[in-house]
C-alpha cells in the first residue's frame, strides 16, 4: 500500500506519523503558536527530527464552531509558510489542510504534496477535478455540514455503516473524476458525539474493507479531554492510549501534534506486531 508524493512512493504498510502544524491564531490546542514563520520553521525542524514523515499545514481553524476566514486570508496565512519550510527543509513531504480548490492548488504550486480536506469534496465542487490534475495524494474526510454547524449534524441510522456508505460514494466520485492516491479519514470529533466518536474506534477495523490506506486524527481532542474531565493540554497521555488501538485496528497514519510519542507507538506497535 504506497501513495506516490513528489515522485517518491511512500510505503504505507508501515504506519506512519503526519504532524500537525497550525498557522491559525483560533486552533483548539495550539492557535497561535505558529503564526510567525520562524516558529512554524523551528516547529517542523522538530517534528522532522523526531520522525514525521509528513506535516499538515493548516490555515482555516476547523473546530467547532470555528470563524469563518475567506479564501484570501487563507491564502495569505498559509503560502509564506509552505514557501520557507520548502526552502528550509526541501525534502519535507508538505499537505495542505484545506477545503478549498484554490488553496489546494495554490499551495501545490508552492511544493505542497498532498491535499488534507475536512469536507470529503462537498464543500467545493472543484476539489476532486482540481486534485486529479494535480496528482497529489488525496486525504478525504467524513464531516456533516462545516465547522460552524457540524456539531449539529450527529443524528445517524446507523453510524459506521453510514460513514462506509459515505466513503464507498465519495470515493467512487473521486476515482470518477480521476483521482489516484485516496487516504481516508473517518474525521474524529467531526459532526460526532463523545460516545459516537468511541463507537467509531471500537469498529474502525471495518474501514479496511473500503481498501484504502487508513488516516486517524486523534491528538488531544474532546472525545479525550472530556472523558478524562481535564483539558487538551493534558490530554497527551489519553492521545498515545487510543493511538496505540488505532494502529492495532488498521490506521496507516496517525495525525498528531505530537510526533515523539506518536513514533514510540508505532515503533512498540511494529516490535509487538513481529513478534
Amino acid at each position: 500500500m504506497t501513495i506516490n508524493c513528489n515522485e517518491n512512493l511512500v510505503d504505507l504498510n508501515t504506519p506512519k506519523v503526519m504532524g500537525i502544524l497550525n498557522v491559525t491564531p483560533d486552533s483548539f490546542f495550539d492557535g497561535g503558536v505558529y503564526k510567525k514563520i520562524e516558529n512554524s520553521i523551528a516547529q517542523v525542524g522538530k517534528m522532522l527530527t523526531e520522525g514525521a514523515s509528513f506535516i499538515d499545514i493548516g490555515a482555516y481553524s476547523s473546530r467547532p464552531g470555528a470563524k469563518e476566514v475567506s479564501e484570501e486570508e487563507e491564502l495569505q496565512r498559509i503560502l509564506p509558510v509552505i514557501k520557507a519550510i520548502r526552502k528550509e527543509f526541501p525534502e519535507s513531504i508538505l499537505s495542505v489542510d484545506t477545503f478549498r480548490s484554490a488553496v489546494a492548488k495554490a499551495c501545490v504550486e508552492e511544493g505542497a504534496a498532498m491535499v488534507n480536506d475536512i469536507s470529503g469534496g462537498q464543500l467545493d465542487a472543484n476539489m476532486f477535478t482540481t486534485v486529479a490534475q494535480l496528482k497529489v495524494p488525496y486525504i478525504l474526510m467524513h464531516m456533516r455540514g462545516t465547522p460552524q454547524n457540524m456539531q449539529q449534524n450527529t443524528e445517524y441510522k446507523d453510524l459506521t455503516q453510514d460513514i462506509i456508505y459515505y466513503f464507498s460514494e465519495q470515493i467512487y466520485n473521486a476515482r470518477l473524476a480521476g483521482v489516484n492516491d485516496i487516504i481516508l479519514d473517518p474525521g474524529f470529533g467531526f459532526s460526532k458525539t463523545v460516545s459516537q466518536n468511541f463507537e467509531l474506534l471500537n469498529q474502525l477495523e471495518l474501514l479496511q474493507n473500503i481498501e484504502v490506506p487508513i488516516l486517524t486524527g486523534l491528538s488531544r481532542k474532546s472525545m479525550i479531554y472530556k472523558t478524562l474531565e481535564t483539558d487538551a493540554k493534558n490530554a497527551l497521555n489519553g492521545t498515545t492510549a487510543l493511538n496505540m488501538v488505532c494502529l492495532e485496528k488498521g490506521a496507516n497514519i496517525l495525525r498528531v501534534h505530537d510526533v515523539k510519542e506518536a513514533m514510540e507507538c508505532v515503533h512498540l506497535f511494529n516490535a509487538l506486531k513481529s513478534s
